[in-house]
Formats: structure tokens, sequence, C-alpha cells
């Protein structure tokens, strides 16, 4: 969707951007990292021609930028800012209009248009489209800059540090709720931030930037399982193993279908159940196989009667579809080293444990 072929940018002696070449494929995110001054914003805005290139080419579906008219160019391409930009004299009904009243679409569609995407960042219309910016907080404020961009349905989006100046709090609800705005809409994104965590949430690609050069452009996994150089090693962060358990699943490390009791069970037949796998604890499942406890080897092979009568309940479970990092941090929080895995609906999916957790990550160490 987006290929930069040796961009270069020189402002008098100082090279900004220095013959850099990489491709955003359609539907991805990219996210441009770097310290300061390292070329990262410049890239970004040669795109849409904020900043036109010194030499070099870039290529946005499959036309030449520098041939399109800077005005067609920027009103097809979204763009959001760290200081969102609202006009302070609009409603915010008028302010996400803005781009499809510009380019001639009828009032009544352009304003479905407006409600339609404050829903999907789960602002009510009713109480919103008639509001002007002054009455709105931080973070509906950041939200409505960001489908303003999407309002005229552009392929690509820019995004300059868009979440940089909100809480921590609202940043990761906007994020979460920009994540899943994303998995519908599929954009092309190309995304300037500072926070490598940032990055590594949201980015199917993240390119490092140095001095004006890219450094390294891959995947947050391989950025953090094997960065480049030092320089990377360094930017990325000492705990980058750690950061990596955002960006695996439990459902892709926990062990399925285990053997499982019911509360008829007997303590023998859990035992016996226990024993043939190897395991030294088991879930007991409703009738249904939601989760709703477990029992020990230890505990079955010493006392009688049935698992219903003598199972503990589960300290905790962890969804499928959380990343390791919720696994992990609810194993820390209830000092246990097993989790049972459910569904949305509580069904008992499999287990996993801090040792398959170590296993997964090392993995990708081992086969490089």
């Amino acid at each position: 969707m987006i290929t930069l072929d040796h961009i270069t940018k020189t402002f008098g002696q100082t090279t900004a951007v220095d013959a850099v070449s990489m491709e955003v494929p359609a539907g991805s995110v990219c996210v441009l990292l770097g310290p300061s001054g390292c070329g990262k914003t410049t890239t970004m805005k040669m795109i849409n021609r904020l900043i036109a290139p010194t030499s070099g080419k870039i290529i946005v579906d499959g036309k030449d930028n520098a041939a399109v008219d800077e005005v067609t160019l920027r009103r097809s391409i979204g763009y959001v800012i760290q200081q969102i930009g609202l006009f302070p004299n609009k409603t915010v009904e008028d302010n996400i209009a803005i781009v499809p009243d510009m380019l001639g679409w009828d009032r009544k569609r352009s304003r479905i248009r407006a409600a339609e995407l404050l829903e999907m960042v789960n602002l009510d219309p009713e109480i919103f489209l008639k509001r002007y910016p002054k009455e709105l907080s931080g973070g509906q404020a950041q939200r409505v800059g960001v489908v303003r961009a999407l309002a005229a349905d552009p392929p690509v989006l820019l995004m300059d540090e868009p979440f940089g100046a909100i809480d921590p709090i609202n940043r990761e609800v906007i994020q979460d709720e920009f994540m899943k705005l994303q998995a519908r809409l599929k954009k092309t994104i190309v995304f300037v931030s500072h926070d490598i965590d940032e990055a590594v949430k949201m980015a199917d690609r993240i390119a490092i930037f140095r001095e004006g050069r890219l450094i390294q452009y891959s995947s947050p996994d391989d950025l953090l399982a094997h960065p480049s150089n030092s320089f990377v090693a360094d930017f990325v962060g000492t705990d980058r193993t750690l950061k990596r358990l955002r960006l695996i699943k439990v459902e892709d490390v926990m062990v399925e279908q285990p053997c499982r009791a019911r509360a008829d069970d007997t303590l023998e037949t859990a035992a016996a159940m226990m024993e043939e796998a190897g395991h030294i604890s088991i879930v007991m499942v409703g009738p249904l196989g939601r989760a709703r406890g477990y029992v020990t080897l230890d505990g079955a092979r010493c006392k009688r009667g049935t698992v219903g009568e003598h199972h503990d309940k589960l300290r905790g479970v962890v969804n499928v579809d959380e990343d390791l990092r919720a696994a992990v941090s609810m194993m820390f929080t209830h000092d246990i080293t097993w989790l049972a895995c459910v569904d949305d609906d509580g069904f008992y999916k499999g287990y996993i444990t801090q040792r398959g957790i170590t296993h997964a990550l090392g993995a990708t160490y081992r086969d490089s």
C-alpha cells in the first residue's frame, strides 16, 4: 500500500532522513520509533507531502505521491495529531464532517457518517454530536480527532503521537478502542510514537530510526527477540522479553483438552486420571463443561468421597483471548504456578503453566 524508495530529506547541510526504504502492507499498522530528532516524524509527513522529499520516491496505493495534487492527496489521507486540532467554533458533528463537506458529500450523508463514527468509539451521538470541543474531556476530544480523520473513509491514516497527551488510564482505553476500530476497518496506518510499549501493543510492524536512518524494520516480536544491534536493544529496553508477553495469547501456549473431573466422580477416579496424565491436580467442571474448581493428587489419594465434596475453589482463571501478560500477572497475584483457561462463557478449554510460558518465550531464541 505504501512504499518508501530511498527517501531522503535535507535541510541545508543537515540530513534529516537518509535514504529510507520500507514497505507498509495494506491494512497494517506501522509504528515509527526512535529518539527525538531521529527523522520519524519527517518521514511520516513526507507521505502526505506536508514535507517534500529531497530525493527518492513514495508510492501510495500504486500512485507516486509527487504526481498527485497536494490538496487531493491530503484529503485522501487521514491525519491525526497529538494536539487534536478541533475547530472550537464548530460542533463535534461539524468537526467530524469537515472533510466530507469539502469533498461535496450530501449533508445528510456526512452527518449520518459522523453519528456512526461516534458510536464506534463509544461516544453516544445523542449526547456528543451537538457539543463543542470545550465541552469535551481530553480523552473524548482525542476520540473525536481520530474519527474525524476517518470520516471520508480514507485508505491511509497518518498519526503523530495521537495519544501522547492523554493520561495513562484513558490512553489504554482509547488504544483498545482504536485497535477494535482498526480490526473492523483495516486501514493502512503509519503511526509516530515515542513509547515502545504503545508500539508493541498496536503495531504489525515497527521501524526504529536513528539519526535519520532506518536501523531495523520488523514485527514487534522479532524486534524484541532479535534486536539488530546494541542501539535497538537499549532502545526497546532490558525487559524486552517481558514485553513479548503482550504479543502472545493464552490460547497459543495453553495445554488443550486436558483431563477433567466432574462433581460426581469419586476421588479415586480423579486420582487415577491424574496419575495416567502425569498431573498433580485436575479441574472440576460443571454439567456443561464450565470450570468450577479443582482437586490435587495428594488430596484425592488421602480422602474418600466425590470430587464435588472435596474440591477447592479455583484461585484464578484466564480467558483464552487474553495475552500472557495478563496470565503472568494473575499467577503472581494469587501466588500460583498454573491457571485454568476458559472462553467467554466460562467453559474450560485447557490450562497454562509458568513453565509453559517460559518454554514458549525461549523457543524463539532456541530456533534462531
